[in-house]
């Protein structure tokens, strides 16, 4: 894969601010959403100031805004002037943030941004009604009723929330009426076939 040149990150950018989304951005592409794993108990979770688990603070804080873990600006926008030397860990940050639990930066476009256009302002699972600060992992948008879900219940409610259009519900091998669906491909199968093709992950269709 070829290195990104200076002009194609900004157009990558723009595409996707113009096809939509939470300002043109995944959920997931957010850093406050961010995959996390604590030094102390090692266990994997989502980007926050303190460890889920262990309550332990990390060595090497990820702002929630931008995404850095050492700021480099000598004489940029940073609330804590540190002229002619790098901050990193509890050097960094500024403020934790009230909806998704991560450090921000103690830079000023951080600090005052991130308040009001955090992802994670409306984050109560639509399943198990559990907000980011009552469970440990990541939050995702359900692809067909974009509600926000967490990660233990994603594949359960994308499964029992997915709408087979234009579908027969005939299975792939056989003409008989398919009493599974697969999560991948979105094919039915009957009681004969769905064993024989060796789909794991089905679910009956209701």
């Amino acid at each position: 894969e070829w290195p990104l040149r200076p002009g194609d990150k900004m157009r990558e950018r723009q595409r996707a601010i113009q096809s939509g989304g939470i300002e043109g951005r995944s959920l997931v592409d957010f850093p406050c959403n961010a995959l996390m794993t604590c030094d102390k108990c090692e266990r994997l979770q989502k980007n926050r100031a303190f460890c889920y688990f262990c309550n332990s603070s990390q060595k090497l804080p990820m702002c929630g805004q931008c995404g850095k873990t050492k700021c480099q600006q000598r004489s940029g926008d940073c609330i804590i002037k540190h002229p002619n030397q790098f901050t990193v860990g509890m050097a960094m940050v500024g403020a934790i943030c009230d909806h998704c639990e991560a450090w921000v930066c103690h830079g000023k476009k951080c600090l005052e941004m991130h308040g009001c256009a955090c992802p994670c302002i409306e984050s109560e699972c639509c399943e198990c009604k559990r907000t980011v600060w009552e469970h440990g992992g990541r939050l995702f948008i359900c692809s067909y009723c974009r509600y926000k879900i967490c990660e233990d219940d994603q594949m359960e409610h994308q499964a029992s929330c997915q709408v087979l259009e234009s579908e027969d519900y005939k299975c792939g091998s056989c003409n008989k009426v398919g009493q599974y669906s697969c999560l991948r491909c979105k094919l039915c199968y009957c009681d004969d076939h769905v064993r024989r093709k060796g789909h794991s992950a089905l679910i009956p269709l209701l």
